[in-house]
């Protein structure tokens, strides 16, 4: 089954919150968190549907271009907040178009 950009990049926000929800618990729980990011990112530039789409892989890499930066700086917390509303939106957009309620 292939997944909607929107469910992809839900998953990869499912990772950036996990990644500032343990920033402060436990650095390394984090730290793991924000690799699998990286990589559901990676996969989904990868995809083959995305790539015949300009606006789309801009969609997609502006996000990851942002995160790789702030990671390879140790700086990603400052942008966490921000990165988890971004990716909140696909995760409802996910939930909406596969039928299922938006929490609120």
């Amino acid at each position: 089954m292939e997944l909607s950009l929107a469910e992809q990049l839900g998953h990869v926000g499912s990772e950036v919150s996990r990644a500032v929800r343990w920033q402060s618990r436990n650095p390394d729980v984090a730290r793991r968190a924000l690799y699998r990011a990286l990589e559901l990112f990676d996969l989904t530039l990868a995809d083959r549907r995305h790539r015949a789409n300009p606006a789309r892989l801009r969609e997609i890499a502006g996000p990851a271009s942002l995160s790789r930066i702030s990671w390879l700086a140790e700086s990603v917390w400052l942008h966490g907040p921000s990165l988890q509303k971004y990716f909140d939106a696909f995760a409802v957009a996910a939930r909406r178009s596969s039928g299922g309620a938006a929490r609120p």
